[in-house]
């Protein structure tokens, strides 16, 4: 890439910096391979699978996504859903599943369903359109798949390929992961095979009641429109059940399944099949195992909040050993639980479950909230080492560290065995060209952990303008310790702004307590906290001109900056609302209803937590932007912003984003225009 794009175009071109990185790692058995997905390059977007010797260091080119199909991408809808639930934008191999003993693997590419043999290298294509979701069975025998919405199998052996259930019914769905799994559980999968791989526990969804909301393509009048089933807070979510399916034919259905929400399923050889629920109120989650040969469930643990349990990635399992792992926040801290008995300490918050074997592989912060660090037990144990953040895979006796660090661009990739480095894996990203210089800040009475960036060649005394550029809702960070976090927020201070990053109440890494603050005020609490952190700021930094501010986010960030100048124009003067949520009525029912409950209950809630009835009063200046193919936050949110606003006769500007989803767009050139144009305006209303 030349250094003469712009800082704009090669975050484009390189999505932020991630491609040419190793993601999605396997460990072999024997501890003596990895597998890992990487693309060629740092603007290459397609992913190849690889294999690193770990003790010769190393790496196999095992399957060649480009080789393999040089053309276009042709996915099924129910897998570019899947991608948009998961925020996955990279194409050629984005996942991949093995068989227990690693010697075969299968994925799809451009929906066709393909496998590879580990020792040989050898690739065979088994189905040629509209896979989804590949995984061979622990004995290498079989292959399950989802296409057209119906689990199927095919024996590697024979090629004989069927359908383990034949039910009618376009709104049925085997196998699939439904959109609450997707977009707020953290889970993209339907299916789980059994240890022996002779029968898989399936997810059967039915849509039918759920309500039906349709997104036009209005720039292309003659597309058909893409109509998509939505469970909006207090309407019917997908009904879910669940039932064990043999290859001979076999089928038992789990009894019982009268819960709102199957948050996680587990099966492994440690014990019988978990399963993770939650009623509609989230106030509960408990965890059952299953009789796969009666469908009965035993109630194994419970827990419960007044306001709602906190669902940690990863949990529950059972070790190797038969015991069974989970997380719990009930004593004021999320603690990893082991056989009952919590074996970490309250000075850890456990954010996620990585693996779970003869030991747990896990992540945590500690008292520092903008680090995230890998550890494991046998004893607790951290395995990362230098300050920034930490992505753990692997196992606790090979574990694959991914770190990020305000030291270096991208990601460092090495792995250790019971602890101790003996390899890296090569990574490729672009060399940004731009180096973030953050002023770590702790604000107020509350501790708020913020950053203050200046542009660069800033001369001490000058005021300058101030552009706050939070994301300040639940389950997102924005101040953590890793360069590549505030490469947009440097080059937004070097167009000539302080630029201030903060995460209020509600963010991850504090504990239970403050992220429940949020509760019933997703409006109130966020914006006192971005307020307070901005005048603290300026009481420590003087050269922020408190005349001059401005607000701009996405999604959440969104909601937020329009909420800044609509209820405190007294501070906001400016804001770039993207993607808001501006309707709570309008959002998802697991996500909103877990901080407003259901608004046929709490009508007070969603009237005091929206904007448009605060249309009447906007006396600041205010952009809204949005993609017209949003299938999380529809574009009426932004339609009906714009309308209570011309209604009330308060000018505002409407930026509609034509094709663009809920991921901010993706073409270079609109990539780095939206930016310019939002600044530009920025830059235009402060001078007023």
């Amino acid at each position: 890439m030349t250094d003469e794009l712009s800082f704009l175009r090669k975050q484009a071109r390189t999505q932020r910096f991630t491609l040419g990185t190793p993601r999605e790692f396997r460990v072999s058995p024997d501890g003596r391979a990895l597998l890992f997905l990487r693309s060629e390059s740092g603007v290459d977007r397609r992913n190849s699978l690889w294999q690193l010797d770990l003790e010769s260091g190393e790496e196999t080119k095992i399957v060649d996504a480009v080789e393999l199909l040089p053309g276009e991408e042709n996915l099924p809808p129910e897998e570019r859903a899947r991608r948009e639930r998961s925020r996955e934008s990279a194409g050629g191999v984005v996942g991949y599943a093995t068989d227990a003993a690693a010697g075969v693997a299968a994925f799809s590419l451009s929906g066709k369903l393909f496998t590879v043999d580990l020792a040989t290298r050898e690739v065979t294509e088994l189905v040629d359109s509209a896979v989804v979701d590949p995984r061979p069975n622990p004995a290498g025998t079989h292959v399950a798949y989802v296409r057209d919405r119906r689990l199927r199998v095919i024996e590697l052996a024979s090629g004989q390929d069927r359908a383990l259930v034949d039910e009618a019914g376009e709104d049925i769905a085997w196998g699939l992961a439904e959109f609450i799994a997707g977009e707020e559980l953290g889970r993209a999968r339907g299916y789980w095979w059994s240890p022996d791989g002779q029968s898989l526990l399936v997810e059967r969804t039915d849509r039918t009641g759920v309500p039906r909301w349709n997104i036009a393509d209005s720039a292309n009048p003659n597309t058909p429109v893409n109509t998509v089933a939505y469970p909006a807070t207090g309407e019917r979510n997908v009904d879910v059940a669940l039932a064990f399916l043999g290859l001979d034919g076999t089928r038992v259905d789990v009894e019982g399944c009268e819960w709102e929400y199957l948050v996680a399923v587990h099966w492994s050889a440690g014990g019988p099949p978990l399963l993770a629920v939650q009623p509609r109120d989230q106030r509960k989650l408990e965890i059952h195992s299953v009789d796969p040969a009666t469908g009965r469930t035993k109630l194994l643990r419970t827990e419960t909040d007044e306001r709602w349990v906190e669902i940690v990635p990863g949990v529950p399992a059972w070790t190797n050993d038969g015991r069974l792992v989970h997380v719990s926040g009930a004593d004021g801290s999320y603690r990893l639980i082991i056989d009952g008995e919590p074996v970490t300490g309250p000075e850890l918050q456990v954010r996620s479950v990585l693996d779970v074997g003869d030991e747990v592989l896990f992540s945590a912060s500690d008292a520092d909230p903008t680090q995230i660090h890998v550890y494991r037990t046998g004893p607790v144990t951290r395995l990362s080492t230098s300050d920034g953040v930490h992505v753990g895979s692997g196992t606790a006796a090979v574990t694959v560290l991914s770190s990020w660090s305000l030291e270096h661009a991208g990601p460092e990739v090495s792995v250790l065995r019971n602890g101790e480095p003996v390899a890296k894996v090569s990574s490729y990203p672009v060399d940004p060209g731009l180096e973030p210089r953050p002023k770590w800040l702790t604000l107020g009475e509350r501790g708020l952990r913020a950053a203050v960036l200046l542009p660069t060649g800033h001369k001490p005394g000058e005021k300058l303008p101030v552009l706050l550029d939070p994301y300040g809702g639940p389950h997102a960070q924005r101040v953590l310790q890793s360069r590549n976090a505030f490469l947009t927020s440097q080059w937004l201070a070097d167009q000539g702004f302080a630029v201030l990053v903060a995460d209020g109440r509600g963010t991850p890494g504090r504990g239970p307590a403050w992220e429940k603050e949020i509760a019933g005020e997703l409006a109130e609490v966020p914006l006192t906290d971005q307020v307070d952190a901005l005048h603290a700021a300026a009481a420590e930094h003087p050269e922020l001109d408190l005349e001059r501010v401005a607000i701009r986010g996405w999604s959440f960030g969104g909601f937020l900056s329009a909420l800044a100048v609509l209820r405190r124009p007294d501070v906001f003067h400016a804001a770039v609302a993207g993607a808001p949520v501006t309707d709570w009525s309008l959002y998802d029912t697991h996500y909103t209803e877990r901080y407003l409950g259901k608004p046929q209950d709490e009508p007070a809630a969603y009237e005091r937590n929206s904007l448009l009835a605060d249309a009447p009063g906007l006396r600041r200046s205010l952009m809204i932007v949005h993609g017209l193919a949003d299938d999380n936050v529809f574009v009426a949110h932004a339609l009906r912003l714009s309308s209570a606003l011309l209604a009330a006769g308060r000018a505002h500007q409407f930026l509609p984003l034509v094709g663009a989803t809920h991921m901010t767009p993706q073409a270079e050139e609109v990539a780095e225009n939206l930016m310019r144009v939002q600044i530009e305006w920025i830059k235009k209303e402060l001078s007023r």
